[in-house]
């Protein structure tokens, strides 16, 4: 039996500056989408990887991300959907019988960390679904429609949830085949777990963790990756060009 990651990386990047999506924007010489891929392939407990693209990426991406960088567990590169659950539908069903263990992580997750990836694959293996984030630390409130605060949320109770989650592969089949037949599309992975009674375990993740989606995003990515190298830039990889990878 096999674990496999679905990276679903197909965003076109509308919050960030200029026209090149945020999956190919360099941080630390590298696209963020490298980064991120690294850390499966430097994973021990995933088997292989099924990145998600836009379907006019495809053949750039194998060339320039995967066969550049030698990212020798991507097995499949697939087109994505309009949603980002469509993207990971298209996943779901390149799977077959030898996957039983599925990580779902988003491609603009850079600093997520092998040992994290590896706690929610053992555990999913476990209890059946995962999902990793951090407690609250601010005060938390809804408001209306008009801008008034209707309620306080206990804070001990909430978590920032982040990715990856991971699943069993057939109870996340099971999810998206009902999510697919009711029309529904949820925030992320887990709540098509949690809408059908199954449980979710959450881990604790950490907060350097950050999806990067915004300019501020990059510049914080960036100082979390000066950070973790000592102040020193890393060896910077070939820029990528045009809307592509």
């Amino acid at each position: 039996m096999k674990t496999v990651a679905i990276i679903p990386a197909g965003g076109a990047g509308t919050r960030m500056e200029g026209n090149l999506p945020k999956q190919y924007l360099l941080l630390g010489g590298l696209p963020i989408l490298v980064h991120t891929l690294r850390v499966f392939q430097q994973t021990d407990l995933v088997d292989e990887i099924f990145l998600v693209l836009p379907a006019a990426d495809l053949e750039k991406a194998r060339q320039e991300i995967v066969e550049r960088y030698q990212l020798t567990k991507v097995r499949r590169i697939l087109p994505g959907g309009n949603k980002r659950q469509d993207s990971v539908k298209n996943g779901l069903e390149a799977l077959d019988a030898r996957y039983d263990i599925v990580v779902v992580h988003d491609g603009v997750r850079p600093f997520v960390s092998p040992g994290l990836v590896a706690a929610a694959v053992k555990e999913a293996r476990r209890v059946g679904a995962v999902t990793v984030g951090v407690p609250a630390k601010d005060t938390l409130k809804t408001v209306d429609a008009d801008g008034f605060v209707t309620a306080t949320l206990p804070r001990e109770q909430i978590w920032l949830t982040q990715t990856p989650q991971a699943f069993q592969a057939a109870l996340l089949k099971e999810a998206y085949r009902r999510a697919r037949e009711d029309n529904y599309y949820g925030t992320d992975d887990a709540s098509l777990i949690e809408r059908m009674g199954g449980k979710v375990k959450m881990l604790p993740g950490t907060e350097e963790n950050i999806k990067i989606t915004t300019p501020n995003d990059l510049t914080l990515g960036t100082f979390i990756l000066q950070r973790r190298s000592g102040g020193c830039e890393p060896s910077a990889g070939k820029a990528t060009e045009g809307k592509g990878a």
